[in-house]
């Protein structure tokens, strides 16, 4: 019963190791009695973790989430910035319906507060609330939709490039 626990305990630390940056060679020499043990689950754990990893961006869900700056370039596929304003009725709408019904499979939406980024505004050209911005992996300007007559999912999907 105790080995089980040791391997397992090797393993986890030799993890954490590998996703620190660390090389796995150096945890070997940590518990002596249990290096075989150890040298044997930590490949068989990190083999595993890349699997999932690389199958999961195919089916990723759809994310809603607060602007800040460097998320851009930080998340993968599809991007859209949607300029939202707290008094705005048209941008609650499109909030709770992003809320409700959810963002597209893949799709990222960020939701960046239209009063006091004044700079991304300018940046892309944005005049009026509920205005969505597509943009690339580099944050460049793909396309702009102005939402405020329907602003729902249905919406956001037909503006989608």
């Amino acid at each position: 019963m105790r080995a089980p626990r040791i391997a397992v305990a090797a393993a986890v630390t030799a993890m954490t190791a590998v996703f620190a940056g660390c090389a796995p060679g150096g945890m070997d020499a940590a518990p002596p009695s249990t290096s075989p043990p150890a040298a044997t689950a930590t490949p068989s754990a990190a083999e595993s973790t890349p699997t999932p990893a690389t199958d999961e961006p195919t089916t990723t869900a759809g994310a809603y989430v607060d602007y800040s700056d460097g998320a851009i370039v930080a998340t993968p596929g599809p991007k859209v910035l949607f300029f939202h304003a707290s008094w705005c009725p048209q941008c609650r709408a499109l909030d709770e319906d992003l809320r409700a019904r959810g963002v597209p499979d893949g799709l990222t939406v960020f939701k960046v507060d239209y009063d006091s980024r004044t700079d991304l505004r300018q940046k892309y050209g944005v005049t009026i609330q509920t205005t969505v911005v597509f943009v690339d992996d580099s944050g460049e300007l793909i396309s702009r939709s102005v939402l405020y007559d329907d602003p729902s999912v249905a919406s956001l999907v037909a503006a989608m490039p």
